[in-house]
């Protein structure tokens, strides 16, 4: 595939090296920018277990050029089946290809999501530095002067801050935003064997805790489950982990109540809470912008932060490739983004209050199915 070059800037720094930050690096590098990489982690991992990948979200993985190692490595599927908490059926969301070639839907461990990423970053040429954040940015409308952790100082003509929810980009520079805000729910998740009977992905509802499972590798699963938050002034042990997750998931049946008779303290549990946060406008000042969680954080309940980062990534490259003028671009960008990253962090903030009232798991599968029907719309 084809891309026009961009002619507005030069060299950019992205300041994030996670999925956003990645797919701004790539898509920015593939149209003849130099690109800098940092990430605070020396070693450049990630933690986690799976990750869905939604039919959009495939779609943008395709317009990298990276879907074809994503189908190699993950698991694909074409439909989520949907369950009462004790493994009753309810219907099932059938997700026809939203075009041609393109899978319906799937899952992939996010350390090898990773990995094929970083393995694209190096094969682009990217410098990457690792152990590095910015502790100073000074912005006016043609460059950007980074002062970064180590003491050195470099100039950009854009800065792009793809670092995380606690973004120090946005703390630098965007004084009328602020952090995300918790939405009283937290999310468990688990990476196990796959159940002998399981074939897509499943979600289970109608209990004060909902749960679902997502294939991500021909016999390798992680299901999540949404609890309200657990207040604590400390992490949980591993112990802590494991006896807590069994034990909420005392009342369900089906795959869900496989995972639990058959976890076990050798599989990864991890516990954290959850917020969200569409940042005011506007997400870019000077030849500074933002992107993925720093600028549009949501909750899991969409399977969409990681598609929205991605999709997020890819925009800003292709405004920046039609004008010469970067406030243009930069705005172009915001307005292409804003109000479907509206309606994702919206949607899903909706889901969880509605599964901490203890909704009607009918209304729930319907705010699923109309929201992932929107979200198949161009981007």
């Amino acid at each position: 595939m084809t891309v026009d070059r961009i002619g507005s800037i030069t060299k950019a720094l992205v300041v994030g090296g996670g999925i956003g930050g990645m797919a701004a690096a790539i898509s920015l590098a593939e149209r003849g920018v130099a690109v800098e990489l940092i990430d605070i982690d020396p070693e450049w991992r990630v933690y986690g277990a799976g990750i869905t990948i939604t039919g959009p979200t495939l779609r943008a993985y395709k317009q990298l050029g990276l879907l074809e190692a994503i189908k190699a490595e993950g698991a694909i599927t074409s439909k989520i089946r949907l369950f009462e908490y004790d493994g009753t059926h309810l219907l099932d969301l059938d997700e026809p290809a939203i075009e041609e070639g393109l899978p319906a839907t799937g899952g992939i461990m996010r350390p090898v999501l990773h990995r094929i990423m970083q393995m694209r970053v190096r094969e682009l040429d990217i410098e990457v530095r690792l152990g590095l954040s910015v502790t100073a940015i000074k912005t006016s409308e043609d460059f950007s002067d980074v002062t970064f952790t180590d003491g050195q100082s470099r100039t950009y003509d854009l800065v792009i801050g793809a670092d995380s929810v606690f973004s120090s980009v946005r703390d630098l520079v965007f004084p009328h935003m602020g952090p995300a805000l918790p939405t009283g729910q937290g999310c468990w998740r688990i990476s196990i064997r796959k159940p002998p009977e399981l074939e897509t992905g499943e979600f289970f509802l109608g209990h004060a805790s909902p749960c679902g499972i997502t294939v991500c590798a021909p016999e390798k699963v992680y299901m999540w489950m949404l609890t309200p938050h657990i207040d604590r002034d400390e992490h949980m042990s591993d112990e802590e982990l494991f006896v807590t997750l069994k034990s909420l998931l005392a009342d369900f049946g089906g795959n869900a109540g496989w995972i639990r008779d058959n976890m076990t303290p050798g599989d990864w549990i991890n516990y954290r809470p959850l917020s969200a946060a569409l940042q005011p406008k506007d997400w870019y000042h000077g030849r500074v912008v933002l992107l993925g969680d720093a600028a549009h954080a949501t909750t899991p309940h969409l399977a969409s932060g990681a598609g929205m980062a991605v999709e997020s990534g890819i925009v800003l490259a292709e405004e920046l490739a039609r004008t010469n003028n970067v406030t243009s671009a930069l705005r172009a960008y915001q307005e292409r983004r804003y109000e479907r990253c509206r309606d994702v962090i919206e949607t899903s903030v909706a889901v969880g209050k509605l599964q901490l009232q203890h909704g009607d798991p009918k209304v729930h599968a319907e705010l699923l199915g109309a929201a992932l029907h929107r979200l198949n719309a161009p981007f």
